[in-house]
């Protein structure tokens, strides 16, 4: 799996000691993103990525959240420019 962030082509390596989380749907399916020390209401208030493969192109952001139960995956709400 790639780390969002890692540079394309770049091998991904998970950290020992960090957490992850899984980006579920839109441009960044599939992808981890690295939340360690991300409180509980962090993950499930989520965050914006920047991304050139969202709806906007570069520069526009993808939003993913978590949902209480599941703060192992962040999960896919749209693309803002």
């Amino acid at each position: 799996m790639r780390i969002y962030g890692s540079e394309p082509g770049e091998q991904s390596v998970e950290v020992p000691g960090h957490r992850y989380a899984a980006l579920i749907g839109g441009p960044l399916d599939g992808q981890l993103i690295d939340v360690t020390g991300w409180s509980r209401q962090q993950l499930v208030d989520g965050t914006a990525l920047i991304t050139e493969h969202g709806a906007f192109g570069p520069g526009g952001r993808t939003h993913y959240e978590g949902r209480p139960g599941d703060l192992d995956r962040l999960h896919w709400i749209g693309d803002t420019p």
